[in-house]
């Protein structure tokens, strides 16, 4: 019986939070280039292999924007400045797990 209500306790609480199970993080102070996929998605490069997609919540991007790290370590709710604007990452997709597209 006890083990029934761990299981159920901990499906519940990857339900509550996917972002636990979900969230991806990068180092991008790796990163040596980056390109604007869209208004609000980068792909950072470390040469010319991609690091990651970067997909903002709450700003626009354009290819003349200036991006700059708050640190170098970030995750899916963390941010950046697009700008001289802090923007919120909505998502970390790594280029390691599949297609950055």
């Amino acid at each position: 019986m006890g083990k029934i209500i761990l299981i159920t306790l901990s499906i519940l609480a990857l339900l509550f939070s996917p972002n636990l199970v979900l969230s991806d993080c990068t180092d991008l102070g790796r990163s040596t280039s980056w390109t604007v996929v869209d208004d609000q998605s980068i792909i950072f490069y470390a040469g010319n292999k991609p690091l990651a997609k970067i997909v903002l919540d709450d700003c626009t991007v354009t290819r003349s924007s200036n991006i700059r790290l708050l640190k170098t370590y970030v995750c899916n709710d963390d941010s950046l400045l697009v700008d001289e604007e802090e923007c919120s990452i909505m998502s970390v997709k790594l280029a390691s797990t599949g297609s950055l597209e």
